[in-house]
């Protein structure tokens, strides 16, 4: 069987009920992946089901910033500064294809959140909790060097800015990467599979549960010793499922970020900007495009579709014209946006942009071990404790030893280049490889970076089998992309792969449009879609098309 293809998936489905899991990891977010590859590691007995696609939660809605969280100084949060920013660095060199350095600017204006001394003492007590290295380390700018490092920005009242390091990921990738990793180290995973109930033993220990395959409806009954949550907005439905919410709970808010064409916003320098109503915000370069965000309002409407509504489209082009007031984009400039829901831990009486983004983890008294709040950048120590109580609970009711934590130092799926050093090299060598087999510099280059050292296997594709692509009427690129996605990545819907795989519905939407029927066709033959499903799953991806660049009044 291999172990991650698409092709076999009921494979994988009956493989939940063969076995006795140590651990079943509900969720397929970065969490719940980085859980999975945790206790997977470790040699524990790991499944994994996710509802929906992995990250298409949370995990693919983000600004798409591994950060350091320089803004939860403001509210004096400093360990959580100096644990995510030392994390960001492990994630960073565990998988440098999927994580770039990004150098940010923070302008200052007279009247603003932040002035010359607040930003230079900030970034300052930044760089040493977050231990920034030598190269990497803040500097200050006079609005002279602000201005030529990025002209855009408003020159009225303006008094220099800071200028310091974020990361840059595809936070989708980053989740699917990790995930790749734990089911290399034997963990089963599976996504469109939900959980509808609980399984108890007498005396009321959680021993199970019943699983849906979503796709063919059949369910199973998955037997495991311990049970985590980490189901993401979703944490609170499950602990309602085992009657265990009570206490502390989730408070969903909801952040949306818009994307411009280079063309209509030619922003070179990734900026960080408090917008008129001092919430702070990004606008940042990338692929040709520029994508600003976000917004961060209470959000109690569906969770698994949050959408685009009109003000909040305004609320940050109102933001980009306070800014850079020589843009003039408007509503009908964005190319595409996203919605996200962010599941934060409820603070009485707390705006949504003041609450902590920390994480907490609840035991109910079933046994069931739920994960909440939490930040993308601090998931693989989130994991690591999840784990350590699985763990040692384990130890004490069954004398079964594990070993501690072994991923601060493990590359994940694509990351086994050592390390960002040896990334250059493998970047260098990759790309004349990529045209030595016929493939533009610019393709080459863009593919080793979203594939890593799996690029391989997609140059392979790409090579060898152009008669396959020619009769798909797929371009040999695309065909190379998606046989990948199907043999690799577990892709089941065109959405999977538009959004998720390769996050072209937010930043080429145009390349969407254009490859979407021979993809769908192709995927159609492939899985053996029925005539219902291929017309489902076609709806699906032209509601998400619509939605990127129609606010929800209109939709």
């Amino acid at each position: 069987m291999k172990p991650f293809s698409s092709y076999e998936r009921t494979s994988h489905f009956d493989k939940l009920t063969q076995e006795d899991w140590d651990v079943l990891v509900i969720g397929g977010g970065i969490t719940g992946s980085g859980i999975a590859l945790d206790a997977a590691s470790r040699g524990l007995k790991t499944t994994v089901v996710e509802m929906q696609d992995y990250a298409a939660g949370t995990s693919s809605r983000s600004t798409k910033l591994v950060h350091g969280g320089l803004r939860y100084l403001k509210n004096f949060e400093v360990k959580m500064v100096a644990e995510v920013g030392k994390e960001r660095e492990i994630v960073y060199e565990n998988g440098p294809h999927v994580t770039t350095p990004e150098w940010m600017m923070l302008p200052f204006h007279q009247g603003g959140n932040f002035g010359p001394f607040s930003t230079s003492l900030g970034l300052r007590v930044y760089d040493y909790l977050a231990g920034v290295k030598k190269s990497e380390r803040r500097t200050m700018f006079s609005p002279e060097e602000a201005l030529e490092r990025e002209p855009l920005v408003k020159k009225e009242n303006l008094k220099g800015a800071g200028f310091y390091v974020e990361y840059k990921t595809d936070d989708a990738r980053l989740t699917l990467e990790v995930m790749k990793k734990a089911v290399e180290h034997g963990a089963n995973s599976l996504n469109y599979a939900k959980v509808v109930d609980f399984i108890y033993n007498e005396d009321g220990k959680m021993v199970g549960a019943k699983i849906e395959d979503t796709i063919s409806g059949k369910q199973y009954h998955v037997k495991a010793k311990k049970i985590i949550n980490a189901g993401g907005p979703w944490v609170d439905d499950l602990r309602e499922i085992d009657g265990s919410k009570k206490g502390k709970t989730l408070q969903l808010t909801k952040g949306i970020h818009l994307v411009f064409d280079q063309s209509e916003f030619p922003l070179k320098q990734a900026i960080y900007f408090d917008s008129p109503d001092g919430r702070m915000i990004f606008a940042i370069p990338r692929d040709g495009k520029t994508y600003v965000g976000t917004t961060d309002t209470e959000y109690s409407d569906e969770i698994s579709h949050p959408t685009m509504t009109e003000d909040d489209r305004d609320y940050v082009l109102n933001a980009i014209h306070d800014m850079f007031p020589t843009v003039e984009v408007t509503a009908e400039d964005v190319e595409s946006s996203w919605a996200g829901v962010r599941p934060l831990i409820h603070e009485e009486g707390k705006d949504p942009s003041e609450i902590s983004r920390k994480d907490e983890i609840f035991i109910s008294d079933s046994g069931l071990i739920s994960m909440a709040g939490g930040k993308l950048t601090g998931y693989r120590k989130m994991s690591q404790q999840a784990v350590d109580i699985v763990r040692d609970q384990l130890m004490e009711e069954y004398g079964i030893l594990y070993s501690d934590s072994e991923t601060k130092y493990m590359p994940i799926s694509g990351g086994e280049v050592n390390g960002s050093q040896g990334f250059k090299q493998f970047l260098k060598e990759r790309i004349q490889i990529g045209e030595s087999i016929g493939l533009s510099e610019e393709t080459a280059e863009k593919l080793v970076r979203l594939y890593g050292s799996n690029v391989d296997a997609v140059f392979h594709i790409y090579k060898n089998r152009k008669q396959e692509a020619q009769q798909a009427q797929l371009e040999p690129v695309v065909f190379a992309q998606l046989a990948y996605a199907l043999e690799a990545e577990f892709t089941y819907k065109p959405v999977d792969f538009f959004v998720r795989r390769t996050a072209a519905l937010f930043f080429n939407i145009n390349w969407v449009h254009e490859h979407k029927e021979a993809v769908i066709n192709y995927m159609a033959k492939a899985l053996n879609y029925t005539d219902e499903q291929k017309r489902t799953y076609t709806q699906e991806l032209d509601q998400l098309l619509k939605e990127a660049v129609v606010p929800i009044e209109y939709a």
